[in-house]
């Protein structure tokens, strides 16, 4: 049991399935190298402009060629902590000037952070923050976004969890349609539960996007990954089910794991769990492993240490499974 891996716990939709099993011919010909048709039905998912998107060979992929493209030895950047530990790896790659800003609930030190934005620079936002589930509000993030612009610094912001918060809705992916330094990042693998198809979206300003399609690979998203792609934006039903899914066993999970003893979840709006814990990360896991559960160490997170675990939100009977194994171990 994976619990490692924050996919949906609807797990992968049948439609998804279903049409792989259909177009499986389709591997034979080259894919089309500009991801048109995922385009048009990203365009009636997110109401936004064919303009104002890109699609890339998973999320990630689009966030090592945002960086590439804008990002320099002279780019200042700002990253709260801990979070998705990728925004490091690439800004370090582009030779950043990286700032940390360390917090547990960004939305309490706003004021502060927003302080620290750098002129000509990028921050970083993940919201629903990985791995701390924390999420800022619509109001918040374009506090940040319009200090930033002040500023000439292009906000990041990594939603690629958004559509598994059933409380609320926070997103501001719509917002890039008057907002030029804001870049929004989605993956259709968290939501749709597709970690093996590899794709991910992004939406934009017309001239960031321009920018990224000019320096983006050619087909760079395989055949298979588009058809899935524009099954999956028709199933919204399927989102429903799993945000109904998250809202009950975010609960059962929360209250079980602390009532044991020397373990401390963390609050989270998304479809995982940050736990604080008295025994050693990386031992846990191991003697989870022996029970075929497998379970995020965070002590590799900036921010963290080997006191730190996460877990993904699964269906009640795995949940129940991991909270049985969890009290008989010593």
């Amino acid at each position: 049991m994976d619990f490692s891996s924050n996919v949906s716990p609807a797990g992968t939709p049948f439609t998804v399935k279903k049409s792989l099993k259909k177009n499986i011919e389709n591997i034979k010909h080259y894919p089309d190298s500009s991801s048109s048709t995922v385009i048009s039905s990203l365009k009636k998912y997110t109401k936004l402009e064919k303009s104002n998107l890109i699609v890339g060979n998973g999320a990630i992929e689009i966030l090592y060629n945002f960086c590439f493209a804008f990002l320099s030895k002279k780019t200042k950047v700002l990253i709260p902590i801990p979070t998705f530990q990728e925004y490091e790896a690439v800004a370090k790659l582009n030779e950043c000037q990286i700032s940390y800003f360390k917090t547990m609930n960004l939305s309490k030190n706003l004021d502060v952070f927003i302080s620290k934005i750098p002129k000509n620079g990028c921050v970083f936002i993940c919201n629903p923050n990985n791995p701390t589930g924390q999420l800022l509000s619509k109001k918040e993030l374009l506090q940040i976004i319009k200090k930033a612009k002040k500023l000439s610094t292009i906000v990041f912001l990594d939603e690629c969890f958004i559509e598994m918060v059933p409380a609320s809705n926070e997103s501001i992916i719509s917002y890039v349609k008057n907002h030029k330094n804001l870049f929004v990042l989605r993956s259709l693998t968290k939501s749709f539960a597709l970690p093996g198809i590899r794709i991910g979206y992004a939406a934009g300003s017309k001239e960031i996007i321009n920018v990224l399609k000019k320096i983006q690979i050619p087909w760079s998203v395989n055949s298979l990954a588009q058809d899935a792609a524009n099954t999956a934006l028709k199933n919204k039903s399927h989102l429903v089910k799993s945000n109904s899914i998250i809202e009950k066993e975010l609960i059962f999970l929360r209250n079980k794991i602390n009532k044991l003893k020397g373990f401390d979840c963390d609050d989270s709006s998304t479809n995982f769990i940050l736990i604080k814990t008295k025994k050693n990360s990386t031992e846990l896991q191991k003697k989870l492993l022996e029970h075929k559960i497998l379970i995020r160490d965070c002590k590799n997170f900036r921010g963290l240490d080997n006191h730190h675990i996460r877990i993904a939100v699964k269906a009640h009977k795995d949940n129940l499974k991991l909270v049985n194994v969890l009290e008989k171990i010593k």
